[in-house]
């Protein structure tokens, strides 16, 4: 499965990488090819692009902020949880996105 995401916390530089890299080893781990996006304090990073998004069988949203241009993924299946949860748990999100 192809899974994208975006990670996003208020501060944006700690939680928001870590988000992003324990959903990354959750997927990989699961056999799931992933590409996360951050949004933290030095803006977007690794942004995603119009293909990723379009070959993209879901999208996580681990985010306590507002996602910027979250319009590219109008018509996706969208999965919105808090960072600290996709930190703490990130099979259950993924479990949660695949199911």
């Amino acid at each position: 499965m192809k899974i994208i995401g975006v990670t996003a916390c208020p501060t944006g530089i700690a939680h928001t990488y870590m988000a992003a890299e324990n959903l990354e080893k959750a997927a990989k781990a699961a056999g799931h090819q992933i590409k996360m996006e951050t949004q933290g304090a030095m803006g977007i990073e690794n942004e995603l692009s119009a293909a990723d998004v379009r070959n993209a069988d879901v999208v996580i949203f681990a985010v306590d902020i507002e996602v910027e241009k979250k319009e590219r993924f109008d018509g996706k299946k969208v999965i919105k949880v808090g960072v600290a949860e996709a930190i703490k748990n990130p099979g259950a999100v993924l479990a949660r996105a695949i199911g």
